[in-house]
């Protein structure tokens, strides 16, 4: 098989969450530590810190990976979902793994694979572990998928926990309060490894409290501790909460030996796109007029994408939205301005929600919009429209971004 060839079969194996949402969920790690056995453990074959959360978990993966790139390590980087190769989600020192690497891992392992029915994110994690060990990192960085407890990833033992927020995003899996999710975002907080909480909130501060107490690990909220921020290259208000949850991480890993200087933090942080290759945040595609996109998918999120969007000067607001069929719409709809115009189309993927049953539900909150057949369609039309000064968002979801990247 070539590269496309083999990405296609591992995208074609049992549910992929990316493409199909909730019939793709494991309820345990079984098959994971089963893959870890077969490849005799490379996940005890590197340092790691691990990042989960609702929101900000890939900004700050990316920022953690590019000032500890600054500062001389060999990093790993696992991340999900990708925006336009499935390589994305691999990467050292901003340098994604090799083709050639991702067939070899496919064609030595496809029959344990295939026995076992591994999912398209346990095969993908345990490739990343074995190149990350194989190619002797001196740290990785990875991203949880999705929740915490339960997720593939959990099997590693870090040298820091780090949990971002907590919002409503997948429900169906992680429960339907705060505190559920926390529970279950808590799940990578490990024996004595210590843990940083990035945005202190009532709700979830005595779940994180307690879930640290049980496993006697020291506890940080970055919010609480830290007091000024620094600059980043990754542009968007809603970053200065990411900043704060990175710099309380370096902290804690300069105490525990890392050698990071205070040229190390400047430098990475406003090389965080140089070198981590990151998309997709407040990211500027073209002036006059202006046109900006945004993976922001939940409530939260587009929360502090909508107040980035009212504290930026423009006449008319243009914005391109799709989402996938699983969001909860109540929760997003009223949160969108009503002196926009929008465009609505499908993510292309499986399931991505009918762009005229989204125009429905924008027509009855009395939204100005107009459905189109595509992403690339509905982005060409709202150019078309737009006055040189006028602003054109796309976002709603990872997909409709990837689309137009």
């Amino acid at each position: 098989m070539n590269y496309q060839d083999t990405v296609n079969w591992m995208f074609q194996q049992l549910p992929m969450y990316q493409n199909k949402g909730n019939s793709a969920f494991k309820k345990d790690l079984s098959n994971t530590l089963k893959l870890a056995k077969h490849l005799k453990h490379p996940e005890n074959g590197f340092r790691s810190i691990h990042v989960g959360g609702t929101n900000g978990k890939g900004s700050t993966s990316h920022m953690l990976a590019s000032v500890l790139q600054e500062a001389g390590y060999k990093v790993g980087l696992y991340t999900s979902p990708h925006l336009k190769d499935f390589r994305e989600r691999i990467r050292i020192n901003g340098t994604v793994i090799s083709k050639q690497a991702v067939i070899g891992f496919i064609k030595r392992n496809k029959g344990f694979l295939e026995a076992n029915h591994l999912s398209f994110f346990e095969m993908t994690v345990g490739m990343a572990f074995h190149y990350f060990a194989k190619q002797n990192v001196d740290i990785a960085v990875i991203e949880v998928g999705l929740g915490g407890r339960l997720d593939s990833t959990n099997i590693i033992m870090p040298e820091l926990s780090v949990i971002t927020n907590i919002g409503f995003d997948h429900t169906l899996f992680l429960g339907d309060t705060l505190q559920k999710i926390a529970g279950e975002k808590a799940g990578i907080i490990k024996r004595k490894v210590p843990v940083v909480i990035g945005e202190t909130h009532a709700e979830t501060k005595t779940v994180f409290l307690s879930k640290a107490k049980e496993t006697q690990s020291d506890i940080y909220f970055a919010d609480q501790t830290i007091t000024e921020v620094l600059e980043s290259d990754l542009k968007g208000s809603y970053q200065i909460h990411n900043i704060k949850t990175v710099l309380q991480s370096l902290d804690v890993l300069k105490n525990k030996g890392f050698k990071i200087s205070n040229d190390h933090l400047k430098n990475g942080l406003l090389k965080v796109v140089k070198h981590t290759g990151l998309q997709g945040r407040w990211q500027l595609l073209g002036n006059k007029p202006m046109i900006i996109c945004d993976t922001a998918h939940n409530k939260e999120g587009l929360q502090y994408v909508l107040e980035q969007i009212e504290n930026t000067d423009y006449n008319q607001l243009h914005i391109v939205f799709g989402v996938v069929n699983d969001k909860d719409l109540k929760s997003i709809l009223p949160l969108l301005p009503s002196h926009a115009i929008y465009y609505l189309a499908k993510p292309n993927v499986q399931r991505g929600l009918d762009e005229n049953v989204l125009r429905k539900a924008f027509l009855k909150q009395q939204l100005k919009c107009a459905s189109y057949s595509s992403v690339n369609e509905a982005l060409t039309q709202a150019k078309s429209v737009a006055q040189l000064d006028d602003l054109i968002y796309v976002g709603g979801s990872t997909f409709v971004v990837a689309e137009i990247i």
